[in-house]
């Protein structure tokens, strides 16, 4: 394989990875936004819990499709 396809392999493997932090601050704002809504109305705790749950599991699943993106670029 030639050397200079390599490296752009790994700079697009790396470009890809950026939507990851896109992840990771998507889940930081659900759970924030969760503590925020649950110490305003501490009665609908466990209702806020499961739409913060599938909030981070929507998040998390992008991230892992970016992730996934990553792996199919450096390894095809």
């Amino acid at each position: 394989m030639d050397i200079r396809l390599q490296g752009y392999k790994y700079m697009g493997a790396g470009l890809a990875t950026i939507g990851l932090t896109g992840a990771g601050a998507g889940v930081g704002i659900v759970f924030g936004s969760f503590l925020i809504a649950s110490a305003r109305n501490s009665s609908l705790r466990n209702e806020l819990f499961k739409s913060a749950i599938l909030g981070f599991a929507l998040t998390e699943a992008v991230g892992l499709l970016v992730l996934m993106m990553a792996f199919l670029i450096l390894f095809m």
